[in-house]
């Protein structure tokens, strides 16, 4: 089984595929994503259109690690998210709290300024 801080660094290098079902199946059947500006959504059947919500604007993404730490089941990572959202380029620091079970996120948290995010739409 890979580690905690594999996992993690494989899904975020998933989401430049783009692919809301591959993204799903690294939670746990039962996991909680938390976008902080907004409520948590848990298990898969909700998780994959709130997934797909967003990813339907976007053209492409990455996300660059810029510090990654893990203790047990805790993975922090630190990322800039370089995102096309149609043809606007959005670059986003966020930090994401992951806790894991049995090689899976059982819950993100990430955080990051959404009026950054927001504010690059608009230039």
């Amino acid at each position: 089984m890979a580690s905690n801080e594999q996992v993690v660094r494989d899904f975020i290098a998933a989401w430049s595929r783009l692919d809301a079902d591959e993204l799903v199946q690294f939670f746990c059947e039962d996991g909680t994503y938390h976008n902080m500006p907004t409520k948590p959504v848990t298990g898969h059947d909700a998780l994959k259109p709130f997934i797909s919500a967003f990813l339907k604007s976007w053209t492409a993404t990455q996300w660059d690690v810029v510090t990654l730490l893990s203790s047990g089941n805790i993975v922090i990572a630190e990322r800039l998210d370089r995102t096309m959202v149609g043809t606007k380029p959005v670059n986003l620091p966020c930090c994401g709290v992951f806790e894991m079970q049995d090689g899976r996120i059982k819950v993100w948290r990430d955080y990051f300024d959404m009026g950054a995010y927001v504010s690059a739409l608009r230039d």
